[in-house]
């Protein structure tokens, strides 16, 4: 990514590294627990943080809350806010930024639990390296501690009280999307339709990005009919990334993954649903090769011969295709969302690096 990117994730890793440090802080413990016993040391608290911030430093690409902070950028700007009043608006998002990120972490130490994964980043997964029980509680932690950051937000008793609320309710939907992907992976011959698996991958994976984009449009002050229309636009960007990651899943492999761990853990990804959309007398073939794999592992037959035949029927040429134009098409459409006005403080303007940051995460794809 170019320099633009790398100014704005410096400092958004610097807010991640202050909401979740390393080690205890004095006054991150204060912000996160209120006034606890004295006997509640260091060893206690890494309980809670060694899980979650061991995932945090092993990477991600971070786009989640550097899109945040380019839509702030790009509201601020469609508002003609003054110098110092944008500087300001920019700075709340960083502050938010915790918002996405944290809750992007938990929700993947407890997809790798209920996906019984092994690897996650190219390591071990969370629950393997510290414990089932350690890392389920760490993860739901994290869900709460992401909220500090409004606590210490510099905004009023309402600003803080619409960001709690919209928290909360990207939350209930992202466990909403997970329940539906867990009823069809837990039961092989259940296969949801298009429309079904659309449903559920906007709240699953969409959720996220629309959460990012609502924060950073309210950080940078529009009205609340822009942040639903964008909001919209993000959870199909969100929508389009899942469908290239399960995509990868069945080419390449994803980054710390083995190829086609999708297939062991029963996912119903689009490139399936294509598939039995045109080939419906394939789909006991698949359920059965499904549980074959579920039972033998990654390294069983059974995965790399239901791979063979999604890549054969086309199918995940098909999803990947799809995937990259609802992508190139929502984004070009948040872009534009702004009128765009003068400069804030830095060029280019934030609608071409939104552009600039979706290409570059499709070219890495």
């Amino acid at each position: 990514m170019n320099n633009e990117f790398s100014i704005r994730l410096q400092k958004i890793e610097g807010v991640l590294n202050k909401y979740l440090p390393f080690q205890s802080q004095p006054d991150w413990r204060a912000l996160s627990f209120g006034n606890i016993d004295s006997c509640v040391c260091d060893t206690h608290l890494s309980m809670l943080i060694n899980p979650c911030r061991n995932l945090v430093s092993l990477g991600g690409k971070r786009w989640r809350p550097l899109l945040l902070v380019l839509t702030a950028e790009l509201s601020a700007r469609s508002k003609k806010l003054s110098g110092e009043q944008a500087a300001q608006a920019i700075e709340k998002a960083y502050s938010l930024t915790p918002l996405v990120e944290f809750c992007h972490t938990a929700s993947l130490i407890h997809d790798d639990i209920e996906d019984a994964a092994d690897t996650r980043r190219g390591k071990p997964c969370a629950h393997i390296t510290y414990g089932l029980d350690v890392a389920l509680n760490a993860a739901s932690w994290l869900y709460f501690e992401a909220a500090s950051c409004i606590s210490s937000l510099n905004a009023t008793d309402s600003e803080k009280k619409a960001l709690y609320e919209l928290y909360l309710t990207e939350l209930r939907r992202l466990h909403l999307g997970q329940a539906m992907d867990i009823l069809w992976h837990r039961n092989p011959e259940m296969i949801p339709s298009i429309e079904e698996y659309t449903a559920m991958v906007r709240n699953k994976t969409g959720t996220l990005a629309r959460l990012a984009v609502k924060l950073g449009i309210l950080a940078g002050g529009a009205e609340a009919e822009i942040v639903e229309k964008a909001g919209f636009l993000a959870q199909d960007i969100g929508r389009g990334f899942q469908i290239i990651d399960d995509v990868i899943n069945l080419t390449t492999g994803n980054p710390g993954k083995k190829r086609g761990d999708d297939i062991v853990e029963g996912k119903k990804s689009l490139p399936v649903l294509l598939h039995l959309q045109k080939n419906p007398s394939d789909k006991e073939k698949l359920a059965s090769l499904f549980e074959k794999a579920r039972a033998e592992g990654i390294d069983s037959p059974a995965v790399e011969e239901a791979i063979s035949i999604l890549i054969n029927s086309g199918a995940v040429d098909e999803a990947k295709e799809k995937g990259k134009k609802i992508i190139s098409e929502n984004s070009s459409a948040l872009a534009n969302l702004f009128e765009s006005t003068g400069p804030l403080d830095s060029d280019p303007q934030p609608s071409l690096l939104i552009l600039e940051l979706f290409d570059a995460l499709q070219k890495k794809a």
